[in-house]
């Protein structure tokens, strides 16, 4: 295997793993609206700091796609003086 076809496995996984990190900040984000929705009150700004994080989760979600979708591209970038 080489070095660019290794690369391109690991950013994939890794683009994974940021992926699956940023699930519990969306499911609360999600749910934070729900409740917010149902009229359930909350202390303080509780709203706000909840969907604060949805939105890094988003934005996480969207980086690791990023990462599994350019992981070739990327590879390649890095290894590119490597010989056929």
């Amino acid at each position: 295997m080489k070095s660019s076809q290794l690369a391109n496995v690991l950013i994939k996984i890794i683009g994974l793993y940021v992926c699956l990190c940023a699930m519990p900040g969306l499911v609360i984000g999600l749910l934070a609206v729900l409740v917010s929705t149902f009229g359930i009150p909350k202390p303080g700004n509780w709203l706000f700091t909840e969907l604060s994080f949805s939105i890094g989760a988003a934005v996480q979600v969207v980086a690791g796609i990023i990462l599994i979708a350019k992981s070739r591209n990327l590879a390649d970038f890095w290894f590119k003086s490597e010989e056929e």
